[in-house]
């Protein structure tokens, strides 16, 4: 029987920045690593920017912090990105999600996860989903979405993490999120209403 493990999870402020980086463990030494940018990119902003400060800018910028950290015993293991679904450039211009997704203002997006690979297996997944439901209630959504990996229609045996960097269907189903739609068999689009 695995250890009860406590996770706790807050918003990823400003102050918390170096936490943010510990959580992307052996990559954080990397500046061009995704960096949670990959569908935030937005044509015709300085790509002078490493992906990195653009993350830190943002975070310390931000007027609602654009994600959630967890921690276990105050270490900081995963942080996952939430901001409203209008924001995420990349969501708006994919023509998948937009067959599937109706037009709702104060609809959030779940970006996606980062999780110490040696905290993986015990929760943070889970808690850093609920918090990121919390946070996204807190500042008026009316729902949460995201577009996970269902790993039973998987075609492989073993994934590897970095695949399944949007979350798992079994997450989002365990923290409430009914599935609205695929765009692929095995991404399914998910939502939680408030």
């Amino acid at each position: 029987m695995a250890p009860i493990v406590t996770v706790d999870a807050v918003p990823a402020t400003p102050e918390r920045w170096d936490d943010v980086v510990v959580t992307f463990g052996r990559r954080g030494d990397d500046p061009d690593w995704c960096w949670c940018q990959r569908f935030i990119g937005r044509p015709g902003v300085d790509s002078s920017t490493n992906n990195r400060d653009s993350l830190r800018n943002e975070i310390t910028t931000a007027v609602v912090p654009p994600g959630v950290l967890a921690y276990i015993d105050g270490v900081p293991v995963g942080w996952s990105r939430v901001m409203p679904r209008a924001e995420v450039p990349g969501v708006q211009r994919n023509r998948a999600l937009r067959r599937i997704l109706v037009d709702q203002p104060n609809a959030w997006w779940v970006v996606c996860f980062a999780v110490d690979q040696r905290h993986r297996g015990v929760g943070v997944a889970a808690a850093l989903l609920e918090a990121a439901v919390d946070h996204a209630r807190a500042h008026g959504a009316t729902a949460v979405e995201g577009h996970p990996v269902d790993t039973d229609a998987l075609r492989a045996d073993r994934v590897s993490g970095s695949a399944l960097f949007t979350g798992t269907m079994r997450t989002f189903l365990g923290q409430g999120f009914s599935e609205i739609g695929r765009t692929y068999r095995s991404r399914p689009v998910m939502r939680r209403v408030l």
